[in-house]
Protein backbone atom coordinates (compact mmCIF):
# COMPACT_ATOMS: atom_id res chain seq x y z
CA UNK A 1 0.00 0.00 0.00
CA UNK A 2 1.15 3.48 -0.64
CA UNK A 3 -0.11 7.05 0.56
CA UNK A 4 0.05 9.66 -2.11
CA UNK A 5 -0.02 13.36 -1.55
CA UNK A 6 -1.01 15.38 -4.22
CA UNK A 7 -1.45 19.53 -4.17
CA UNK A 8 -3.26 21.67 -6.54
CA UNK A 9 -4.81 24.40 -7.39
CA UNK A 10 -8.60 23.74 -6.74
CA UNK A 11 -10.12 24.73 -10.71
CA UNK A 12 -13.46 23.05 -11.84
CA UNK A 13 -12.26 19.02 -12.37
CA UNK A 14 -9.07 18.86 -11.33
CA UNK A 15 -10.05 16.34 -7.95
CA UNK A 16 -12.04 14.30 -10.89
CA UNK A 17 -9.15 14.07 -13.48
CA UNK A 18 -6.98 13.21 -10.07
CA UNK A 19 -9.19 10.41 -9.03
CA UNK A 20 -10.05 9.17 -12.84
CA UNK A 21 -6.14 8.36 -13.26
CA UNK A 22 -6.63 5.72 -10.33
CA UNK A 23 -9.66 4.26 -10.94
CA UNK A 24 -8.72 4.28 -14.75
CA UNK A 25 -6.37 1.72 -13.91
CA UNK A 26 -9.12 -0.17 -11.95
CA UNK A 27 -7.81 0.44 -8.53
CA UNK A 28 -10.01 0.55 -5.53
CA UNK A 29 -9.73 3.55 -3.54
CA UNK A 30 -10.38 2.77 0.06
CA UNK A 31 -9.03 6.36 1.51
CA UNK A 32 -9.45 9.36 0.02
CA UNK A 33 -9.11 12.74 2.23
CA UNK A 34 -9.86 16.05 0.40
CA UNK A 35 -8.96 19.77 2.56
CA UNK A 36 -7.91 22.78 1.60
CA UNK A 37 -4.31 23.59 2.59
CA UNK A 38 -2.98 27.16 2.79
CA UNK A 39 -3.83 29.11 -0.98
CA UNK A 40 -4.46 25.35 -2.46
CA UNK A 41 -5.65 22.15 -2.02
CA UNK A 42 -4.79 18.45 -1.12
CA UNK A 43 -5.84 15.11 -1.27
CA UNK A 44 -4.81 11.64 0.06
CA UNK A 45 -5.46 8.34 -1.42
CA UNK A 46 -4.08 5.43 0.03
CA UNK A 47 -3.57 2.65 -3.05
CA UNK A 48 -2.44 -0.59 -3.16
CA UNK A 49 -0.05 -0.49 -6.40
CA UNK A 50 3.56 -1.75 -8.29
CA UNK A 51 5.79 0.72 -9.49
CA UNK A 52 5.06 0.37 -13.18
CA UNK A 53 1.93 1.79 -11.74
CA UNK A 54 3.31 4.15 -9.55
CA UNK A 55 5.45 5.79 -11.97
CA UNK A 56 2.38 5.52 -14.64
CA UNK A 57 0.27 7.94 -11.94
CA UNK A 58 3.01 10.59 -11.41
CA UNK A 59 3.41 11.12 -15.05
CA UNK A 60 -0.53 11.03 -15.33
CA UNK A 61 -1.07 13.59 -12.00
CA UNK A 62 1.84 16.19 -13.37
CA UNK A 63 0.30 15.96 -16.65
CA UNK A 64 -2.62 18.05 -15.40
CA UNK A 65 -2.54 21.58 -15.33
CA UNK A 66 -3.24 22.63 -11.85
CA UNK A 67 -1.21 20.09 -9.96
CA UNK A 68 1.49 21.39 -7.74
CA UNK A 69 3.04 19.06 -6.38
CA UNK A 70 3.03 15.07 -5.63
CA UNK A 71 4.81 12.66 -3.39
CA UNK A 72 4.27 8.86 -1.98
CA UNK A 73 5.55 6.94 1.18
CA UNK A 74 4.29 3.22 2.53
CA UNK A 75 1.37 3.39 4.18
CA UNK A 76 2.50 1.45 7.36
CA UNK A 77 4.08 4.59 8.57
CA UNK A 78 0.44 5.79 9.45
CA UNK A 79 -0.13 2.71 12.16
CA UNK A 80 3.08 4.30 14.22
CA UNK A 81 1.13 7.77 14.31
CA UNK A 82 -1.51 6.02 15.58
CA UNK A 83 -3.07 6.94 18.87
CA UNK A 84 -1.18 4.09 22.09
CA UNK A 85 -3.00 2.74 24.77
CA UNK A 86 -2.92 4.69 28.24
CA UNK A 87 0.42 4.51 30.01
CA UNK A 88 -1.05 3.01 32.72
CA UNK A 89 -2.19 -0.10 31.20
CA UNK A 90 -0.27 -3.21 31.80
CA UNK A 91 0.18 -5.27 28.96
CA UNK A 92 -0.52 -8.61 31.29
CA UNK A 93 -3.61 -7.18 32.94
CA UNK A 94 -5.28 -6.72 29.42
CA UNK A 95 -3.84 -10.49 28.46
CA UNK A 96 -5.43 -11.70 31.92
CA UNK A 97 -9.09 -9.88 31.35
CA UNK A 98 -9.06 -10.82 27.93
CA UNK A 99 -8.66 -15.03 28.70
CA UNK A 100 -11.29 -14.43 31.67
Amino acid sequence: MQIFHIRYRNTQGTLMRILNAASRRALDLPVVQAEPAEHDHRVTLTLDVNQKQVGQLYREWYSVADVIKVSSGAAHAAAWTAPHPPAGVAIEDSRKAARA
